[in-house]
C-alpha cells in the first residue's frame, strides 16, 4: 500500500532509538499515523514541528498497519508561531484540537481547508482570535455538533436571538426562553458575525462553544478531556485584556 498527500503535522512521539511516530492531519487520508526514521537527525529534527505543512509519502505492506512515512518540509510555521505568545498558544491549541477530535484515517476536506488557512494567519495577532472562533465552530458543524443560530428554537422568531439552548445548540429569544433563561447560555452577537468582534466578546463566544467541545463532543469520543491547550490559549486572550 502506497500514497502521497500533503498535512499538517499535529504530533510526533518516540519510537525506538531514532524514529518518531507522527501523526498528520491530511486532506484526502484524515488523521494518519506512521513511522519516521531518523526523526531526530540534524536533517528531519527541525522539519518535524507541530504545525509544520509537509509533503507525505506513506507506505505499508497492509492497509490496516501503521505504515512509514518519507516526508519533506513543504512550509514551517515555527517561526510565525515563535513570533508571539498568542500564535505559539493559538498553534498549540489547534494541533492538539484536531488531535484529539478527529477519528483516524477520516477524511475531512473543508475543516482541512479551514485548518490551513487558520494557520497560515500564525502572527497576525489581530485576526487571529476572530479566525479561531470561527475555525472552532467548523471544527464543531464537521464533526456533528454544530450551532443553529439562525433562528429560535421555541418561536421561530430571527430576532431578538439572545441565548443558546444547552442542550440543543439553538438560538433561544429572550420571549421564547421565558422562565428558563437562567438556565440556557448566552448568545454574543460574534457567534452570528454580528458586532464589532471586540476579543470580550470573543472570548465569551469561545465560553459558549468550549462548553459544547467539553458536554457534548468530548463525550462522544470517549473518557478524556479537551486539552489543555485550548484552556492556555483562552488564559493567553484574556491576559491580552489585562
Amino acid at each position: 500500500m502506497e500514497w502521497r498527500d500533503t498535512g499538517i503535522l499535529l504530533s510526533l512521539r518516540k519510537h525506538g532509538e531514532n524514529s518518531a511516530i507522527v501523526e498528520a492531519f491530511t486532506p484526502e487520508h484524515g488523521r494518519h499515523a506512521g513511522v519516521v526514521r531518523g526523526a531526530s537527525s540534524r536533517k528531519l529534527g527541525p522539519v518535524l514541528q507541530p504545525g509544520a505543512q509537509l509533503d507525505l509519502q506513506w507506505r505499508a505492506r497492509l492497509e490496516d498497519h501503521l505504515g512509514s512515512y518519507t516526508v519533506e518540509l513543504q512550509r514551517s510555521r515555527a517561526a510565525q508561531a515563535m513570533g508571539s505568545r498568542l500564535a505559539l498558544a493559538g498553534l498549540n491549541a489547534v494541533v492538539a484540537l484536531l488531535g484529539f477530535c478527529l477519528p483516524e484515517r477520516e477524511p475531512h476536506l473543508p475543516l482541512y481547508q479551514r485548518s490551513e488557512a487558520l494557520l497560515d494567519l500564525l502572527g497576525q495577532d489581530e485576526l487571529w482570535p476572530l479566525a479561531y472562533l470561527r475555525w472552532e465552530m467548523s471544527l464543531l458543524e464537521e464533526l456533528g455538533y454544530g450551532l443553529d443560530l439562525s433562528s429560535c428554537a421555541v418561536t421561530g422568531a430571527i430576532q431578538g436571538l439572545v441565548h443558546v439552548s444547552p442542550k440543543s445548540g439553538r438560538a433561544v429569544s429572550a420571549k421564547g426562553a421565558g422562565e428558563w433563561a437562567d438556565r440556557l447560555l448566552p448568545l454574543p452577537p460574534v457567534l452570528r458575525g454580528e458586532g464589532a468582534a471586540e476579543d470580550a466578546d470573543i472570548i465569551e463566544a469561545l465560553r459558549v462553544t468550549g462548553f459544547f467541545l467539553e458536554s457534548k463532543l468530548a463525550p462522544a469520543i470517549g473518557t478524556r478531556p479537551v486539552p489543555e491547550a485550548r484552556a492556555r490559549l483562552i488564559d493567553r486572550l484574556e491576559q491580552g485584556l489585562s
